[in-house]
């Protein structure tokens, strides 16, 4: 069938999905999806926001392709992505059981407009409105905003430091918004230190490391979220002073974050780490119980169910660990009421809760897990950083990153970064190469278990 009709394409997925999935679901979860474009087999769609992209393409992404594959064979992938750009709605017909409405993107003119040359797209929902604010974080709230709202660089740069899941990406994301909408003409080009790495190494591959220069040392402000990622990395770190001189020296602002203050990031150039805490440094603070709450009774009034204070007052009791799995927390419950049509009580809660409760009471870290993994092998905590290979080395190390992955709520990359800036494929890898030792009966399954215990007492 042709694919160029996407209106009646969706309209019939839209139908299907509803039949197969449910009005409740489709409404929550498939009705804000907007389609974009057909190009070479991918059928492009915009999310409003990561979380529902995320669920998305989780939980009914295959559901989804296999009804606009059976409108048009010529869709062989979808991509779902999350997009900045307000929607226009074409109306199909009125009727009672097949009036559809097919949301349509707005022209690519728009998406040039609204999208940096080298930064990635902002979350809409990562604004200063939407953070609250609570003594943990409330001075780096404070200067985030004096940066954002300054027609003069005010400090620079800004460093922001603080554990995981604990605000920072909001508010560098917070700062960009606001400048961009105080003053749409400045160049303001975020992204994480992976990405900055990215486009180094792809100017150096392809010999073009002049554009790069010009390309980054151009814009008004440059916020790189995550700078430890490059700790390690020489080339990148050279490169990245150059350009931070460059834009300081030139009065343009620089914003960076990090999991550890300037002094402590180790494997950092010296003279780097010296740049880094030159302007103004900004400590987040884990969270406390008062504004754990505050950030649960503002989630929760966004959603379309009524979540009982008590559940609320349960719940910042019991995820303490960070905001991301504050949030995490709350999405699981309002999906279980929505989805299984249990009612919210503390006792669901506390069921539908149950490994991050194991995870959150025992409050563990990587270095807890580094720690009696490296004891346990006779190696020095050093390798599990290091980029020995030798097999009494590589084998606690995967142990420990095995272990990282079923104690903690860390992701993969984050994991790969406590073991000396490794990717996501490396901790992937080493999860499954555990996992593979400990059916083939060795001693594997033995060591496991005993560090299991020893971690769980």
């Amino acid at each position: 069938m042709d694919c160029s009709d996407l209106a009646r394409i969706w309209n019939a997925v839209y139908r299907n999905l509803q039949y197969e999935l449910g009005s409740p679901i489709v409404n929550s979860w498939i009705s804000p999806l907007v389609v974009d474009k057909f190009y070479s087999g991918v059928l492009y769609i915009r999310a409003p926001s990561m979380f529902l992209r995320d669920w998305v393409v989780n939980n009914y992404q295959d559901t989804i392709l296999r009804f606009c594959q059976k409108e048009c064979k010529e869709i062989k992938s979808l991509e779902i992505f999350v997009s900045l750009l307000k929607t226009n709605m074409v109306e199909a017909q009125e009727k009672s059981d097949e009036r559809v409405s097919l949301p349509m993107a707005k022209s690519e003119d728009l998406l040039k407009k609204t999208e940096d040359v080298i930064g990635v797209p902002l979350d809409p929902k990562f604004t200063f409105e939407n953070f609250v604010v609570g003594k943990p974080n409330e001075f780096a709230y404070a200067v985030a905003l004096r940066i954002a709202e300054s027609e003069v660089v005010a400090f620079n740069p800004l460093f922001l430091y603080g554990a995981v899941g604990l605000g920072k990406t909001h508010l560098m994301h917070a700062i960009a918004w606001n400048i961009k909408t105080r003053s749409p003409k400045r160049n303001v080009a975020y992204m994480s230190a992976e990405k900055f790495m990215y486009h180094f190494i792809k100017s150096v591959r392809y010999k073009d490391t002049m554009a790069f220069k010009e390309q980054f040392r151009a814009v008004d402000v440059l916020m790189i979220d995550d700078i430890q990622f490059i700790c390690g990395k020489d080339a990148t770190q050279e490169e990245f002073f150059h350009t931070f001189n460059t834009l300081v020296d030139n009065n343009h602002q620089v914003v960076v974050s990090a999991d550890k203050s300037p002094s402590d990031l180790n494997a950092m150039e010296e003279r780097l780490k010296s740049r880094l805490g030159w302007g103004l440094v900004a400590d987040i603070h884990p969270t406390n119980y008062e504004l754990r709450l505050g950030i649960l009774q503002s989630k929760a009034s966004a959603c379309a169910i009524k979540i009982p204070g008590k559940v609320l007052e349960f719940v910042a009791h019991k995820i303490t660990t960070n905001i991301r799995e504050l949030e995490g927390a709350l999405n699981r419950i309002v999906a279980n009421a929505v989805f299984v049509g249990n009612e919210i009580t503390v006792e669901s809660a506390r069921d539908v809760l149950s490994d991050l409760l194991r995870t959150s009471n025992r409050k563990m870290t990587v270095e807890d897990i580094q720690k009696k993994v490296a004891a346990h092998y006779s190696i020095k905590l050093g390798d599990m950083s290091s980029p020995r290979r030798a097999r009494q080395v590589s084998l606690p190390r995967q142990v420990a990153m095995y272990l990282a992955k079923k104690f903690t709520s860390m992701s993969l990359p984050e994991i790969g970064r406590s073991f000396g800036g490794r990717d996501h494929t490396t901790v992937l890898h080493a999860v499954k190469k555990i996992e593979e030792g400990m059916k083939e009966g060795s001693n594997l399954a033995e060591d496991i278990k005993l560090l299991s215990d020893i971690l769980t007492m």
